[in-house]
């Protein structure tokens, strides 16, 4: 199994635990919310667009609010469970565009709800995280109002060097702020979760502090 189908497993399973009306940490989205954005980002491709584009955001939400309206939350959440559209014809294709997607949603669930603690990932999803990451960081971080440096800690026994990476504010006399953690929670930190992140930022409090309540993510 992939870890894109892995993740995309794990997540609906939660669903089903939890149940429509849970919190996530998709701001004014319950558990219902977040499985309806997904089946409408895989099964519907006229209200993709509207996803990432704010104009076009309206018929997202009205083709979403339909379906979640029109469909209960167990027959969402199997929508979910199965790839679709191009993603269920293009195993590969879902490997490249969803792995990060359901990393991502699958903690917006999971760290919304009370005790919750960081997964063990393995080693070789660390490293395909932190490659994706290396990748899209200065597209995740082109709005930080600061200089960014991510330093991944590796787990131990995997060995390699430390990397980093450089994003944010391109001013050179800016500020930085290092900010440092395992891959999956920079993913977390670069896609705006920065409060439910586990990382350490080592630079200037203010500094600090303005990127932490800064607009980050694609």
């Amino acid at each position: 199994m992939t870890h894109a189908r892995g993740e995309r497993t794990a997540l609906c399973d939660l669903f089903d635990r939890l149940g429509p009306g849970a919190p996530t940490l998709c701001e004014g989205w319950d558990t219902a919310d977040l499985a309806a954005h997904l089946a409408v980002r895989e099964r519907r491709p006229d209200a993709m667009p509207g996803i990432a584009l704010r104009p076009l955001a309206g018929h997202t939400a009205s083709v979403q609010n339909r379906l979640k309206a029109k469909r209960s939350f167990p027959e969402l959440v199997e929508l979910v469970r199965k790839p679709g559209g191009v993603y269920g014809l293009l195993p590969f294709l879902d490997t490249a565009v969803n792995t990060l997607e359901f990393f991502v949603h699958h903690e917006d669930v999971r760290r919304a709800q009370p005790g919750w603690e960081p997964r063990e990932l393995s080693a070789d999803f660390e490293a395909l995280i932190w490659k994706r990451v290396s990748a899209m960081a200065k597209m995740m971080l082109r709005r930080a109002p600061v200089g960014v440096v991510l330093h991944a800690l590796h787990q131990p026994g995997t060995g390699g060097p430390r990397a980093v990476v450089l994003g944010g504010a391109k001013e050179a006399t800016a500020p930085k702020v290092e900010v440092r953690g395992r891959a999956g929670e920079l993913l977390l930190f670069c896609f705006g979760r920065q409060e439910h992140a586990r990382v350490d930022y080592v630079g200037d409090p203010d500094a600090v502090a303005r990127l932490k309540s800064a607009r980050l993510g694609v």
